[in-house]
């Protein structure tokens, strides 16, 4: 990359290097600590500003930097730390190839062999018997397809790890480790490597290494933003948390890009970051993720940490401000992605074989506090392998893999074990007041797979404007190659209840081993369409797959989405069927014409 093509925040700090810039004994950057007992204690930077220059371009993560930062001290319960990190801003259209050549035909290395030595114990607590019973699939197909097409194909790496955003006009979706962006119709507009390999790699100007991992990504409804965060970890000295927002609805052009420490002490042990979750609301960004040994004599496991990253600064790409706060008795949470006005932001992780844990941050910008319970859910045991025609795919270990929060509604899913058979099981929380007051309920749950002799798993769910609930999940049979497939839940639907399974891609190839950590669903603005992202199986290796549909007709008569469905979307669609567009082909038979009239004020009168 030129010089030429980065813009940088961080004032005179950037046109220093970074060794030099720090060796001055500068520091921007502050951390607090707060004990049990709630004394204050300030102490060294736990992220200092990133005043990259490309004299270090391709190294791995900047280690003088590492070098120079202090991890917060989160021994004890209930200690927490702040830090900040400074900007740097790029824009994509300068890169010199805006699709990067993607043709890989070699073999793959497994992400978990470039990370350090790490594992838990993943024993399933045997929790309390009760008589709840999952709701199952039913044979009426409920989820009607939109676009589909194919997403980012194989790279070096495995597994893929796959996560979109969708945008007005783009989608967006990230990988183990390639970026790309695509318009609504599948034409691919960037792709490029996420970490230094490529020409450049997307956070490689601000230090990014060769080896960024579990990147994920959303759209924000409210800022209209994207969001983009990637892992790295290079030897015993260094973790990152790298992050990146775009300057607008547009992928295409300015980003804001930034890299903050991921390390951690407790009690002389410094711990690293793995397993990400990805959530907003409308204060805040929130990761938070597993922490495994880096350095010292301690335990090899630590909990689950998490970053509460306050979005008033960096939307305009100012001085990231974060707080740290450590749960030592939790292990593979996900952050809700809120729709709404949340009490708090929530997580969600698997507590038992009858029960989740449900997780709040109070303050979490100011003064964070966790504060925890747990929920009764049907009954369910870790799930196995799943066949395919050739091959036996890991499920992994029945951790939840997505949360999302809408108007007390609070939604999540993960793989399990019932009766013998892999499913994707779903559940709904009502969270009521809690924190503040009363305990969240379990509303509803249901069991996804596709019958006898089928596998389900790595599901992941979403609630629309409509109260529609839309499910992305892999499906395979030993007699089949694995495949990416969508249902939902229509609104007034019975409890626990989705319908049949739509096949989005089948595989043409066999899958064994490590599968990967997750597939993803993203709502689009018009508050109806859901868009979802899977992994399949051909000869050359992994490839991903971007589908959209829809559930509910009275979601889709709301065309300026408004939200409410009055004459004034009468109004627009007869503006849409007047210009002949696409759009107002309301019975999808090709053309537009007085049958469309007809079919959308059926629906219209429906009383959507």
């Amino acid at each position: 990359m030129r010089r030429s093509d980065v813009v940088r925040l961080s004032g005179l700090a950037a046109l220093v290097p970074a060794a030099l810039f720090l060796g001055a004994g500068c520091s921007t950057g502050t951390s607090t600590s707060v004990g049990a007992s709630g004394e204050h204690a300030s102490g060294p930077a736990s992220a200092l500003p990133v005043s990259s220059v490309f004299g270090y371009d391709k190294m791995e993560g900047f280690p003088e930097l590492a070098s120079k930062l202090t991890p917060p001290d989160l021994t004890e319960p209930g200690s927490w730390a702040r830090g900040t990190a400074e900007a740097e801003i790029i824009d994509t259209r300068k890169f010199p190839v805006q699709i990067q050549p993607s043709t890989f035909d070699g073999e793959t290395t497994l992400v978990k062999y470039m990370l350090p030595p790490h594992g838990r114990d993943k024993t399933l607590r045997q929790g309390a018997a009760n008589d709840l019973v999952a709701g199952e699939v039913t044979d009426q197909i409920t989820a009607q397809p939109g676009t589909l097409f194919p997403g980012i194909d194989a790279t070096p790496w495995s597994p893929p790890d796959p996560s979109l955003a969708a945008g007005p006009d783009h989608i967006v979706q990230v990988t183990n480790m390639d970026l790309a962006w695509y318009t609504k119709d599948g034409t691919q507009q960037f792709r490029t490597r996420m970490d230094s390999t490529g020409n450049p790699g997307f956070f490689e100007g601000i230090g990014g290494g060769n080896f960024t991992f579990d990147p994920k990504c959303f759209y924000d409804h409210e800022s209209e933003r994207f969001f983009i965060v990637a892992l790295e970890v290079y030897g015993s000295t260094q973790a990152w948390i790298t992050f990146a927002i775009s300057d607008d609805s547009d992928p295409n052009g300015v980003w804001y890009k930034y890299r903050t420490d991921a390390r951690v002490n407790v009690g002389g042990t410094v711990y690293w970051v793995d397993y990400p979750g990805l959530g907003f609301d409308s204060d805040a960004v929130y990761v938070n993720g597993n922490l495994f040994r880096l350095s010292g004599g301690g335990g090899g496991f630590g909990g689950v940490l998490y970053r509460s990253i306050d979005k008033s600064s960096i939307l305009n790409g100012g001085t990231a401000q974060y707080t740290d706060i450590r749960d030592g008795s939790g292990a593979s949470a996900q952050a809700a992605q809120h729709f709404g006005d949340n009490i708090a932001p929530f997580f969600v992780q698997a507590n038992s074989s009858t029960s989740m844990k449900l997780t709040a941050i109070r303050n979490p910008l100011t003064s964070p506090s966790l504060v925890n319970t747990t929920v009764g859910v049907p009954s369910w045991s870790s799930p196995g392998s799943a066949p395919n025609n050739g091959g036996s795919i890991d499920t992994l270990d029945g951790r939840i893999m997505n949360v999302m929060w809408r108007d007390g509604r609070l939604v999540a899913g993960h793989g399990v074990s019932t009766g013998g058979r892999v499913q994707s099981r779903w559940y709904e929380f009502d969270t009521g007041n809690w924190p503040t007051s009363g305990s969240p309920s379990l509303t509803q749950s249901g069991n996804v797979s596709g019958g006898s002799g089928t596998y389900c798993f790595f599901p992941a769910v979403y609630i629309n404007d409509a109260g529609d609930i839309g499910m992305v999940t892999a499906h395979s049979r030993s007699n089949e190659f694995a495949s990416v497939r969508y249902t939902g839940q229509a609104a007034g639907d019975a409890p626990g209840t989705m319908g049949a399974l739509v096949n989005a891609k089948t595989g043409t190839a066999s899958a064994s081993g490590r599968w990967g950590d997750y597939f993803d669903i993203a709502l689009d603005p018009d508050g109806c369409t859901f868009w979802v992202v899977g992994e399949y199986y051909e000869n050359s290796g992994w490839n991903s797959w971007i589908t959209s549909f829809t559930i509910s007709e009275c979601c889709r008569v709301d065309i300026n989405g408004d939200g409410t469905v009055n004459t004034q979307d009468v109004l627009a669609f007869l503006n849409l069927w007047s210009a002949n567009d696409s759009a107002a082909d309301w019975n999808d038979d090709g053309d537009v014409n007085t049958q469309d009239v007809l079919a959308f004020l059926n629906d219209f009168n429906a009383g959507c």
